[in-house]
Formats: structure tokens, C-alpha cells, sequence
């Protein structure tokens, strides 16, 4: 076991050390991910998502394996069969959403009952404090692939988030794109599972970029700002929950509502598209 460093209460134990990167990394790089969901106005695909990857958890505890990459399977195969659903014009979008939320928390239950295993909150709501130094570094490769694809392809994936239809005109590869945007989304939600739990990284996904949209006026501010306020809304919130022994992945949800509700009490105003890259 690696020995704490010698940082203030309550970040002294390594339990402590491990959770402040793990949360301050997955409050960053959900909110990226997400600004691009927001923006193509998938915002509850988070949900859909993280709900089919709950039935990979109750797969993988029911073959007694690991349900990190079980869940991981069905997050990316949930994911990219919703773009693919969506971008065929099969099903609408909030209805190929309903589809694989309810049939993948409903698997999950089924698959978790049948293993015999009720305690389900750490994939549900998550706990930072349970993380692994392996798991730790998992979620930082993952933070660090999003943050370098994201940088390298962000006016490619600004342009088919915002318009499809023209980016198809201008030959960018839309399908392929999309597809990659999903498979990271569920990359994200996978790392996030243990940090705020599947039920919560969504809200971690959106919050941020709402209220980023309220302060900025482009789209790299956008993304810029929401990263920020999600690293800082996990900071805030893992302290909180610490100190006052509170459930973190809800005190870190809360604390991005909070910011949310303060942005929006000072513009006064819904937030919207954001319309330029720049």
C-alpha cells in the first residue's frame, strides 16, 4: 500500500488521495464529453446509457466475473446501438433512450437477483473512498484519452454535433464520428461508475455544461468552463461529503445543481445552443 503524502485534513489517508483525483478527473472529463451530448441535444443518453451498463454489472456478478468490463461492453454496445438507431431514423431519439433504459435496468435486476446479490449502491451511486490505485489509474487514462481526442477533434465533432446535415455536405465522416463520440460517452460513464455511480454520472455529464452555457459565449469557453466547474463541484463535494459524513456522489451532484442554479438566477434566462466553435 502506498503511504498517504502528507496533504491537510481530510485529504491525509490515501483512501482520501486517491478519491480527490479520481473525482476531480471524472468531474472534468464527464462535462466534456457531455457538452458535445448537450450540443447534438442528447442529454439523457448519460442515462440511457448508464442504465444498460447496470445490466453488464448484474451479468458480470451473476458469471462471477468482472462487472467493470462486462458493463463496460453493454455501456459501449448500449451506446453506439442508440446512435445507430438514432441515425437511421428507426426510432426517435427519446424513444431508443426509453428502450435501453428500461431494458437495461430490468436485465440488471433480473441478472443481480438471480446472482443473489442485493448490495448493488457502490455501482448505483458510487464511492470514491473504495477506489483502487488501479482503478484510480484506469479512470485517469480514460480522462487523458478524452481530453486528447476531444482537443484533436474538437471542430470535426463541433460541426456534426451542430449540423449533420451539412457536415454529411462537406464529406466529414459523420457515421464514424458519431459512433466514436458514443463508444467514448460510455467509456466516460464506466469511469464515472465508481465515482458518482451510474444513477448520478449523467447529472455530472450535464449539469456543468448548463450551467457553462449560462457564462459563455462559444463553444471552447463552453467546453472550457464546464470541465472547470465539474472539477470543482467534485472538489467541493467530496469535502463536503468527508466532513460531514454524506454520501459524496450526492454531494458532488448537489454542488453542480447549486452552480447551476446560481448561473441561472444571474442571467435569468434558459440555456441554449451554443453557436460558434470558437
Amino acid at each position: 500500500m502506498i503511504a498517504a503524502l502528507p496533504l491537510p485534513y481530510p485529504f491525509d489517508t490515501p483512501e482520501m488521495q486517491r478519491a480527490l483525483l479520481a473525482c476531480v478527473a471524472v468531474g472534468a472529463f464527464a462535462p466534456t464529453i457531455g457538452a458535445f451530448l448537450v450540443q447534438k441535444r442528447l442529454s439523457l443518453v448519460g442515462d440511457g446509457v448508464g442504465h444498460v451498463a447496470f445490466a453488464g454489472v448484474g451479468l458480470g456478478l451473476l458469471l462471477g466475473v468482472s462487472a467493470v468490463w462486462v458493463a463496460l461492453v453493454f455501456a459501449v454496445c448500449g451506446a453506439v446501438g442508440v446512435e445507430l438507431l438514432r441515425a437511421k431514423k428507426k426510432v426517435a431519439g427519446d424513444l431508443a433512450l426509453a428502450l435501453f433504459f428500461y431494458t437495461g435496468i430490468a436485465l440488471g435486476v433480473v441478472f443481480a437477483t438471480k446472482a443473489g446479490v442485493a448490495d448493488l449502491e457502490i455501482y448505483l451511486f458510487g464511492d470514491p473512498l473504495a477506489i483502487s490505485m488501479e482503478g484510480l489509474v484506469a479512470v485517469l487514462v480514460i480522462g487523458g484519452i478524452v481530453a486528447l481526442g476531444v482537443w484533436s477533434l474538437r471542430r470535426v465533432l463541433f460541426a456534426i454535433v451542430t449540423d449533420e446535415d451539412w457536415a454529411r455536405v462537406e464529406g466529414l465522416p459523420v457515421d464514424t464520428m458519431s459512433v466514436a463520440l458514443a463508444g467514448v460517452t460510455a467509456a466516460v460513464i464506466i469511469a464515472g461508475m465508481k465515482v458518482v455511480g451510474l444513477l448520478l454520472v449523467a447529472a455530472l455529464m450535464v449539469l456543468p455544461v448548463a450551467s457553462a452555457q449560462l457564462l459563455a459565449r462559444s463553444f471552447r469557453r463552453t467546453v472550457a468552463l464546464a470541465a472547470a466547474i465539474g472539477a470543482a463541484s467534485a472538489f467541493v463535494g467530496l469535502v463536503i461529503g468527508r466532513v460531514f459524513d454524506l454520501s459524496i456522489s450526492g454531494c458532488i451532484v448537489l454542488v453542480a445543481a447549486a452552480v447551476f442554479t446560481v448561473a441561472a438566477l444571474r442571467r435569468r434566462t434558459v440555456p441554449a445552443a451554443i453557436g460558434s466553435a470558437s
